[in-house]
């Protein structure tokens, strides 16, 4: 069984290589298919049932493994993920791997899938640098993105000096949305 970072690499070609043989849609069918609900089932069964309890049993659980850079900050309407350091785009930025263009894109290719399922909506932002924020909230919520954000305080990604670095990409209700950076 190879590791957590071992296999980046190996998920970075097969995400180009997908696109390229097959487009878009079918490497978006395989994030949803093969990740969301095949690999990742249960993570999707702990999100579908536990609501933010069990998002946070499964990143807590999974982030920390990973040895990843990260603070969950949780409200009453929002579940927060600040990623200071992406361990799967840090061993690609480190070991010069870039065979897809957005590999960062396979999160919301995942997991937005499995929370519209649950009920949830999110919002993200990632850099291409191993930074990125989600915030997950019941779909319908009048939450507001600031009260995820005032709670997360220092631990906000945004607040980094280094988040303005890189090309951003924003997803809003799992939807990717043009930006100006």
């Amino acid at each position: 069984m190879i590791g957590v970072q071992d296999f980046c690499g190996h998920y970075d070609w097969t995400f180009e290589y997908i696109r390229r043989q097959h487009g878009e849609e079918a490497l978006r069918q395989y994030w949803t298919q093969a990740i969301a609900f095949d690999s990742q089932s249960h993570a999707a069964q702990l999100i579908s049932n536990k609501g933010f309890d069990g998002m946070e049993e499964y990143w807590g659980h999974t982030l920390t493994a990973e040895e990843a850079g990260y603070a969950i900050t949780r409200t009453d309407k929002v579940f927060r993920i600040d990623m200071h350091e992406c361990p799967s785009k840090g061993f690609l930025l480190k070991h010069n791997l870039c065979a897809h263009s957005d590999y960062c894109e396979h999160c919301m290719g995942w997991i937005g899938p499995v929370a519209e399922k649950a009920g949830f909506t999110i919002d993200h932002e990632h850099n291409h640098f191993g930074k990125c924020w989600w915030e997950l909230r019941s779909e319908g919520s009048d939450a507001t993105p600031d009260e995820a954000r005032e709670k997360a305080g220092k631990l906000n990604v945004e607040l980094d000096p280094e988040w303005i670095q890189g090309e951003h990409h924003r997803f809003c209700c799992s939807k990717r949305v043009p930006t100006d950076g």
